[in-house]
């Protein structure tokens, strides 16, 4: 769904932009912490690999179910044509998040690095992107650099605090 089509009202268009920038903040916050976790497990790359996919589309599953199932429920049908095609769009970054860690994990396999190394490394390029969607965020609200800044490392410290969580628990 471009943000051009003619077919969305204005509203809805940012409406679904902002339903997939809240999918894709959602999605790096949860595979910080499974990468956190299989960074201390023995799951090995082909493990860690089926891991960080199978999260990924465990997470567009039940989004995609709960909004086909909150669409029927309030209008008492399926989602078809445009608004399915909405709740794709928007769910899409559940998938993508598994890119980066895949990515790294494939350079762990290749003995470019280590496993433990690789998965640390995705969890702080989340943590990163959470700073940078926060300052993005920051500055769109026209409050300025300083305050776009302190917007970024509040985003960041949620992905800090799931590191330390995950690490406090002991996985």
């Amino acid at each position: 769904m471009a943000d051009d089509r003619s077919d969305l009202s204005p509203e809805s268009a940012t409406g679904a932009r902002a339903g997939r920038l809240k999918e894709r903040v959602y999605a790096t916050i949860t595979m910080i912490a499974v990468v956190v976790g299989l960074s201390v497990s023995d799951a090995g790359t082909t493990g860690a690999l089926a891991t960080v996919l199978t999260t990924a589309l465990g997470l567009w599953l039940a989004a995609f179910v709960a909004d086909q199932q909150a669409h029927r429920t309030v209008y008492r049908h399926l989602a078809t044509g445009q608004d399915l095609r909405r709740m794709l769009y928007v769910s899409s970054p559940l998938l993508s998040c598994a890119v980066g860690p895949a990515v790294m994990i494939a350079l762990a396999a290749l003995d470019v690095l280590s496993l433990s190394a690789a998965l640390m490394t995705a969890a702080g390029v989340g943590i990163a992107s959470l700073f940078a969607w926060g300052c993005a965020g920051g500055i769109r609200m026209g409050g300025g650099v300083l305050l776009a800044v302190l917007a970024g490392l509040l985003d960041a410290v949620i992905g800090v605090a799931v590191v330390l969580v995950k690490a406090a628990a002991g996985h």
